[in-house]
């Protein structure tokens, strides 16, 4: 249902070919009523900061934007049925801490014309020129949407939510669920919101302070370095990764590595090319795992809405990591195996269903003081300067299934243009079904050079690459 109180928007913002006025925005409340209630957030949940992450789909078919937005708020309003936390806010709770107050409030629907603008005319590879016109800034809410309808015929919906109330895993499920609803099709199995999947233990198993893999991964606020000074300036880039070169760079990892790891083991020697030619010594490169399989590997956290995540990470010196990943020129330089090796090992030993526990176990024993994951701090093992990184796979994001009854889109991506001084990066599958990645960048400019000075790999997107 959409709620009584419907505001107009008005709001004008500039896109390449043209502008983006918001024309009204509505909130869109689930369709049967909620009873207010709150829902304590997981120990996991605790660990992420408040921040927002956005995601867009683009839909070329012509004639689809007249009819776009109504369909959509009808879908929208019967899922959050199954799917209310979306449709609530975040609150603190008598310790300070962050919960969701279920309150029905619904979702704001934003409804943005670009009609001075083709969609071909988007140069989605510079995300701050185009896509930032294209993904709403959540006000308030858990989430929010645009739709954005442009004078082609074409349609780009764009959503963000809040990252303290679930990870891409869980908004993955929402948006097919969100789609089947407007197509018309079956709806997929119901979210669980079972908190007590991830209860801390009691009593939390004996270890001795600081020497656990959580201690090493995560650090209390009280207990974090300071920012470092200068902190480098930062890009936003779209790119495209042929499923050829994909394959090339896993070949390269060697035997049993996945393409993720290659991928990582790859960015992590970039990083290492950037950090030399500004001087830093070392290189903080970090994955980001999820952990429902690994606690519940019959199946049974399958459908668990929340964040399962763990962030673990290696450091390496520049000159280390150029010498054993080849990038050092005229060096006696080994393979980008033994990288990828690295990047193996430290993911491998975080991909564990104890780890999780001891994770839980962890917060649980700190709160409420709130955590902070090492990975993002941009420091080396000794506490020096260190550029850093954080790779989260977006390979589940079920573009395909992202349907609205207009066919599949034409191109997808997140948007993560998060405001912490690591870099952030989010490979995800092709909207053309081919193999092909698309990958979101948001690191620092010296990081985005050396991507764009290789002749393979990150390639530009481009319309050609969208419409061809």
């Amino acid at each position: 249902m959409v709620k009584e109180g419907t505001t107009d928007g008005g709001g004008v913002r500039r896109v390449h070919g043209g502008e983006v006025t918001v024309t009204a925005v509505t909130t869109v409340a689930p369709a049967l009523p909620v009873q207010e209630h709150r829902l304590p957030l997981s120990n996991l949940d605790l660990i992420l900061p408040p921040i927002d992450v956005g995601v867009f789909f683009c839909y070329a078919n012509p004639g689809v934007g007249s009819a776009a937005a109504a369909a959509l708020k009808a879908a929208l309003a019967k899922t959050l049925v199954a799917y209310y936390p979306l449709a609530g806010e975040v609150a603190a709770n008598a310790a300070g801490e962050p919960e969701l107050l279920c309150s029905g409030r619904g979702v704001d629907v934003a409804e943005a014309s670009a009609d001075g603008a083709d969609m071909r005319d988007l140069r989605l590879g510079l995300p701050d020129e185009s896509v930032e016109m294209l993904v709403p800034k959540k006000k308030a809410g858990v989430m929010s949407v645009q739709v954005t309808k442009f004078r082609c015929g074409g349609v780009v919906v764009g959503c963000t939510f809040d990252h303290r109330v679930c990870d891409a895993y869980s908004f993955n499920m929402f948006l097919v669920a969100w789609a089947a609803a407007a197509h018309g099709r079956p709806a997929p199995p119901a979210p669980s919101f079972r908190r007590s999947f991830l209860a801390p233990r009691h009593p939390a198993p004996p270890c001795t302070a600081g020497t656990t893999l959580a201690d090493r991964l995560f650090v209390p606020v009280s207990r974090a370095p300071p920012p470092l000074p200068g902190t480098a300036a930062a890009a936003n880039r779209i790119y495209r990764v042929s499923a050829a070169d994909v394959a090339a760079l896993q070949a390269a990892a060697g035997r049993g590595r996945t393409k993720l790891e290659a991928f990582t083991a790859h960015l992590w020697v970039l990083h290492a090319r950037a950090a030399s030619r500004r001087g830093v010594g070392s290189c903080c490169m970090g994955v980001v795992v999820d952990g429902r399989a690994r606690m519940f590997p019959d199946g049974a956290m399958a459908s668990y809405f929340g964040n399962v995540l763990s962030i673990p990470y290696g450091t390496m010196s520049a000159d280390t990591l150029l010498l054993r990943g080849g990038g050092a020129a005229g060096a006696c330089a080994s393979s980008l195996a033994d990288v990828a090796g690295d990047v193996h090992q430290w993911v491998a030993e975080a991909a564990t269903g104890e780890h999780f526990r001891e994770l839980v176990d962890w917060v649980e024993a700190r709160r409420p003081e709130p955590t902070v994951a090492r990975a993002y701090l941009g420091r080396g093992e000794g506490g020096e300067c260190a550029t850093a990184c954080v790779v989260s796979s977006g390979m589940r994001l079920p573009v395909g299934e992202v349907d609205f009854g207009w066919g599949r889109p034409a191109f997808a991506s997140y948007h993560f243009p998060w405001p912490g001084g690591a870099g952030y990066v989010m490979p995800m599958p092709s909207a053309r079904g081919d193999g092909d990645w698309v990958v979101y960048v948001h690191a620092a400019l010296e990081v985005v050079e050396a991507m764009e000075e290789e002749p393979t790999v990150f390639r530009a997107v481009d319309s050609g690459y969208m419409f061809g």
